[in-house]
């Protein structure tokens, strides 16, 4: 009974254990406290930024704003390039309700999907976060997928160039590609001023990267500047129409054709065959995009000759009275120079009427090499027009330390150099305004800044007129005539050189003139490559030459400067 009631006295041994325990259990809690603070103060005061800066990259982006690519203009204002905005479409794989399996299939018919971009949307184990459906998109597409109110797909904004002048300028202004950057033409050219400046803004996501609102600007997006082309789009179309024409006409391999400004050097016009349509380009091949009136060359033929002529005059190698003697042959060591016909004793305006090889290497050949070598070079010939176009023509002059009495003949009439239409045509601007030969432009200008004096002004006059014969009854040119207007123009019909010499089947037939030529305004030249059937300048290019020139000078109110019989 004594040990009932002596009460529960613990042993010393357990009242020290359990104390041991007791301390260890708070010195944890303590620590654990203190850990805690210290990571507290850790996260919100050392590692702040750097936390936040990391919460902002899953949930805030910086995304770019489309900005507007410049206008193009013709020299009177009319839109040759806008861009509209548009959208396209992208999605999140891994968004998609695979519940909306109908309205997926129903957005692809819409828009036509590729089978890539179908297997995409039907991978339940994509981990692809994003990729375009469709890029630019007409606004009842848009419209159209909008209805679907699919989960994961979206829209941005962006924008789609169009060419109101469609095929008739599209070797000229060219095109962007999908990112609206310039591959051809003028839109490659001058990309830097087109294209503008991106702005840049901050956007935030939820946790399935969905965006939820635009947070703020960071950059303001600067719109490309506009351009003003020396283009008139009422010339371009009359010269695309009538040159397209020949070439269905002739079953021709292509075709080119420049208008230029006589006064200032300007380009007015310049079309090719064969063409395609900038706006929708699917299929076509790459040499399809190719502005051969600026990048391609052929050897010019007898339209050489006048500038033979008018440097022999301008030398006093020869008098405006010359007379030279024919006789349909002339011998050069081993080789032969030969006419047509023997057409015996000609003037300096009938070697031009009836275009005489023989007449013009006998004038070659009574100037020094390096006098002619230097006025061709002069003229432009064998260099660039530096007319700032992607892949321009340099042409080809013979080097000067390669001539021989042969190759001076040949060159006078157009064989051992080459040369791009607008080349030609700007040569001819020599003879047009008074020996004055222009800088060519693609874009609007008052005046030529870059004028040169090749001939002077009594010879390019006396030039100027005998090239009107060759337009009249019985010179190669006749088919150039316009009613109520003198015009002076030169024909040319050259074999194409081949492996081993010159072809005798295939011909560039070749056309330039001058109007009106009492008072010149217009220079036009017209390249026809591999006529069928004809292939005579005179008979192929010159017809041409004739409705373009004749629909300009109407346009441009240009007076008549011929008398009537």
């Amino acid at each position: 009974m004594r040990d009932l009631f002596r009460g529960d006295k613990r042993s010393p041994k357990k009242t020290k254990t359990f104390a041991v325990r007791r301390r260890i259990l708070v010195i944890i809690i303590l620590i654990a406290m203190i850990s805690l603070v210290f990571r507290a103060i850790t996260l919100q005061v050392i590692d702040k930024q750097f936390l936040q800066e990391q919460g902002a990259k899953r949930y805030l982006s910086k995304i770019p704003i489309a900005t507007y690519r410049g206008k193009i203009f013709d020299r009177n204002g009319e839109i040759m390039a806008i861009s509209s905005p548009v959208l396209s479409i992208w999605v999140n794989p891994q968004q998609l309700d695979r519940n909306q399996n109908v309205q997926i299939e129903q957005m692809s018919k819409i828009l036509n999907l590729s089978k890539s971009k179908n297997k995409l949307l039907n991978n339940n184990h994509s981990k692809s976060h994003f990729s375009y459906l469709k890029r630019r998109i007409s606004p009842e597409l848009a419209e159209k997928v909008k209805k679907l109110a699919l989960k994961g797909v979206y829209f941005d904004r962006e924008f789609k160039r169009f060419y109101p002048a469609g095929v008739m300028s599209a070797h000229l202004i060219g095109f962007t590609d999908v990112n609206d950057v310039g591959q051809e033409g003028i839109e490659r050219a001058y990309e830097q001023q087109l294209k503008g400046k991106a702005g840049l803004k901050r956007i935030l996501r939820d946790g399935r990267r969905r965006i939820i609102e635009d947070f703020e600007n960071i950059e303001e997006s600067i719109p490309g500047k506009n351009l003003t082309l020396s283009i008139d789009r009422r010339i371009q179309y009359l010269a695309f129409r009538e040159l397209q024409n020949a070439f269905i006409k002739y079953h021709a391999k292509s075709a080119s054709l420049v208008v230029l400004d006589a006064k200032t050097g300007d380009v007015l016009a310049a079309v090719t065959q064969p063409a395609f349509n900038p706006n929708s380009r699917k299929n076509l091949k790459t040499g399809v995009y190719r502005n051969r009136a600026i990048t391609d060359v052929f050897e010019p033929g007898s339209t050489m000759k006048p500038f033979v002529i008018a440097a022999a005059l301008n030398a006093n190698y020869i008098s405006e009275d010359s007379q030279i003697s024919t006789n349909g042959f002339y011998r050069i060591g081993k080789n032969l120079v030969r006419d047509g016909h023997n057409y015996g004793l000609l003037s300096l305006t009938n070697i031009l009427k009836k275009s005489s090889n023989v007449a013009v290497s006998k004038i070659s050949l009574l100037m020094p090499a390096d006098y002619l070598w230097r006025t061709y070079k002069r003229l432009g010939l064998g260099g660039s027009a530096n007319i700032g176009f992607p892949a321009e023509a340099h042409g080809s002059l013979l080097p000067l330390v390669k001539w021989n009495d042969f190759s001076q003949a040949t060159l006078a009439f157009g064989y051992g150099l080459s040369v791009s239409t607008l080349q030609l045509a700007r040569a001819y601007t020599a003879l047009a305004d008074d020996g004055i030969l222009h800088s060519v432009s693609l874009l609007k200008r008052e005046r030529d800044d870059k004028p040169q004096r090749i001939f002077k002004a009594e010879v390019a006059k006396k030039v100027r007129a005998m090239l009107e014969h060759v337009v009249e009854p019985g010179g190669t040119g006749r088919r150039a005539n316009i009613a109520g207007y003198r015009v002076a123009g030169k024909t040319g019909t050259a074999k194409k050189a081949k492996k081993g010499g010159y072809s005798e089947k295939d011909y560039f037939a070749i056309f330039v003139g001058i109007a009106p030529a009492s008072n010149p305004r217009f220079v036009i030249a017209v390249m026809i490559d591999e006529p069928q059937n004809k292939y005579y300048g005179g008979l192929v290019a010159a017809p041409v030459f004739a409705k373009v020139m004749a629909g300009t000078l109407r346009i441009y109110g240009v007076e008549p400067d011929k008398k009537s019989p």
